[in-house]
């Protein structure tokens, strides 16, 4: 028998798979509780509604995926390195989700929240709240690229929001065009949107 901490990581894994590749909506309490492998009473338990657990498990997924943010935006790399290297994560991220479901699933937390942000604000904060997160990484680089000379002058913040923007963007056509080939272009775009004309490592 799974212990309690086992549990409660299980409904996370399971709410952040099924909301991202099924919908909010589209996804039941029960169904959660049957990939996770507990019962209904261990989920109320843990989480007194599946708005508390999709909160949950999407800051528990971003805590996953700010190890690979830090490696990826490591100060050890050049700026122009680390937008390389992000643009690699999310395509090679996308690559292997696609393997594991057999679909593109693109952006979770765009995904969730253009479902959701008129109907709760909970997950509309935390959707926006982790976009802002994503967004200090970006801003960050842009600000040093530019202090170093690698990439044109502007607003760095406005910049990163659009390269978040782009992003995001192909993601949801990636989806919806199920063709991961919609990513291919992803680093030039993002480098030549930070006014880095010839990108190189």
């Amino acid at each position: 028998m799974a212990r309690p901490s086992d549990s409660r990581q299980r409904l996370l894994d399971a709410a952040l798979d099924l909301i991202w590749t099924q919908s909010f909506e589209g996804v039941s309490v029960d169904q959660i509780c049957e990939r996770a492998g507990v019962n209904k009473g261990s989920f109320y338990h843990f989480f007194p509604s599946k708005s508390e657990l999709a909160v949950a498990a999407y800051e528990a997924g971003w805590q996953e995926w700010k190890l690979q943010y830090d490696a990826v935006f490591s100060l050890q790399s050049t700026p122009v390195q680390r937008l390389l290297d992000w643009g690699r994560l999310i395509r090679k991220h996308q690559q292997e989700i696609a393997a594991k479901y057999g679909r593109i699933c693109g952006c979770p937390v765009s995904s969730m929240g253009t479902e959701m942000a008129g109907i709760d604000e909970k997950l509309r904060h935390v959707c926006q709240d982790l976009f802002e997160r994503d967004l200090r990484y970006l801003e960050s680089t842009i600000r040093e690229a530019q202090t170093s000379g690698t990439a044109a002058p502007g607003d760095p913040h406005a910049i990163a929001s659009s390269l978040q923007a782009l992003t995001i963007g192909m993601l949801q056509q990636a989806r919806i065009r199920n063709d991961l080939s919609v990513l291919d272009p992803l680093e030039e775009s993002v480098c030549r949107l930070a006014g880095i004309p010839n990108p190189s490592r």
